[in-house]
């Protein structure tokens, strides 16, 4: 066993103890948007961990290329989607506003309506 195999084997453990702590943050968290929070932030990382156990353990350009265009697509993708689910839910009122430090979404659609109620 060398360095490389330890390397890729440690990798692997932190790879699937994010995405079980992502796991349990979906099902422990109590509104929509802290669970897209525990759903985006140790997913994206427990990836970028597993691609790199792939990479080195076969490094070569064909997996290297193929890696760093995953990670690039689930980086460019990741924020939007749990943007735009976090939008969704709480203009559908399954967001819990009293845990919301500041509503600034709440402000801004305040505004918008009192400028269409005028016009």
């Amino acid at each position: 066993m060398n360095v490389t195999e330890i390397a890729v084997g440690v990798l692997i453990l932190v790879s699937a103890f994010l995405s079980m702590a992502a796991g349990i943050g979906i099902v422990r968290f109590p509104d929509v948007l802290t669970r897209l929070h525990a759903a985006t932030k140790p997913q994206v990382l427990g990836l970028g961990t597993a691609l790199l156990a792939i990479v080195l353990s076969v490094p070569t350009w064909g997996v290297v290329t193929t890696a760093v265009l995953v990670m690039t697509f689930q980086l460019l993708t990741q924020p939007m989607t749990a943007h735009m689910l976090g939008r969704g839910a709480y203009r559908s009122d399954h967001v819990r506003r009293d845990l919301l430090i500041e509503d600034d979404l709440g402000r801004d659609i305040a505004e918008h309506d009192q400028e269409e109620s005028t016009r």
